[in-house]
Parts: structure tokens; C-alpha cells; sequence
């Protein structure tokens, strides 16, 4: 299935998972250590109360001071502010609902990030055009089946995460989250490292 397909069929554990594993791997933008969203997968976890969520979230945007999103014209970093919207928008409340809208929101403005990022690629295909193509590629999205031609390679790699945390979860339910996380944990390596270089070159 697409990844747009997945999303409309996963159930509410699935898509909170979805949106937390794409905002996870955009931690290193947001300035956060590997650990700072770890209370919020434990909380989606069999035992996990989902009444906490809300109290968990704000603490995390707490400890990354993203209390509110800034505008446009305030910061240089289009990546990052994408981040940070993603942790705003964030639902106060676990419901399959409020989790699809996020999960949606969270795997475009991922996929975004990842093409802004991606040093193989120049700014051509940058700005207002740019959620729509992704969104065409999320529709039609067969990553999974090595069918990502015309991707950038971290768009391509960022895909598959996606792909792969929804159909883990949609295969085992929480048992799936142990592998979620150690997908989206390869993805925030690997960003971290963009990032890093990136910051190298500007420097």
C-alpha cells in the first residue's frame, strides 16, 4: 500500500507512533538529545495510560522550548521550523481523530525536511510546489518495493521509514513499537549527521 493508504488505515496507536517516529527523527533540528521523546513512546506502549499524553507532551516541549511556533520571518532555517510545528501541533489528546490529522501533517512536513536537507539536491524544487509533488509521492508511494525513482536519497530513505513504522505497527500493534523505534532511531542518526555537516559548511 502508499503510504497514504497506510495512514488512512492505521488505528489511533499507529498513527501517534507515526507521527512521533517522523518527529523523532527531526529531534536533531529542535536542538534535543536522543532520549527527550522517549517518555511519550513508553506512553504508547500496552501499559501506557494515553490520559498521560498531554501532560508528557508538555513536558517535552518544555525541556526543547518550543512552547510556541514562531513565524516565518523570524527564523532562517525553513527545516526547523518545520520541526517546530510538528511538535506544536502535536494533539493534547490520543484519539485516532485528532493522531491521523497529526500523522498526516508530520509525514509531509518530514518528507519536506528531509528533501531541504538533502545535499545531493539544489533549491529548484524548494517552496510552495514542494508539499504537493511529496504529497504525489506519499500517494503513489511503493518505497517499500525499491520504487522511489526521482526521489532525492534522504527523501527515498525517509519514505521507507515511514512506510515501514505503519506497517509494523499495523503487523503487531504495540508489539511493533520496540522496532518503530529502532527504525526512526537509523533515521535520526542519519539526519544528525546531515545537520551536522550542514552546520560545518556554514561555519
Amino acid at each position: 500500500m502508499s503510504l497514504v493508504e497506510l495512514i488512512a488505515q492505521a488505528d489511533e496507536r499507529g498513527l501517534a507512533a507515526s507521527g512521533l517516529a517522523c518527529l523523532d527523527r527531526c529531534v536533531p533540528l529542535l536542538g534535543g538529545d536522543d532520549e527527550v521523546l522517549r517518555p511519550l513512546w513508553a506512553n504508547l506502549a500496552a501499559g501506557g495510560d494515553p490520559a498521560g499524553w498531554g501532560e508528557l507532551l508538555e513536558q517535552v516541549r518544555g525541556k526543547l522550548g518550543v512552547a510556541e511556533v514562531v513565524d516565518d520571518e523570524d527564523i532562517e532555517d525553513e527545516a526547523a521550523l518545520l520541526a517546530r510545528r510538528m511538535l506544536a501541533a502535536a494533539p493534547a489528546v490520543r484519539s485516532a481523530a485528532e493522531a491521523r490529522i497529526w500523522a498526516d501533517a508530520c509525514s509531509v512536513a518530514s518528507l519536506q525536511i528531509h528533501r531541504l536537507l538533502d545535499p545531493a539536491q539544489d533549491d529548484a524544487s524548494s517552496g510552495d510546489a514542494l508539499p504537493q509533488a511529496l504529497n504525489s509521492v506519499r500517494a503513489g508511494g511503493t518505497a517499500a518495493e525499491g520504487r522511489t525513482e526521482g526521489m532525492s536519497p534522504l527523501v527515498a530513505a525517509e519514505l521507507r521509514r515511514q512506510i515501514s513504522v505503519l506497517e509494523l505497527l499495523a503487523g503487531h500493534g504495540a508489539g511493533g513499537l520496540r522496532r518503530a523505534l529502532e527504525v526512526s532511531t537509523e533515521g535520526r542518526r542519519v539526519l544528525r549527521a546531515v545537520v551536522s555537516r550542514r552546520a560545518r559548511g556554514r561555519g
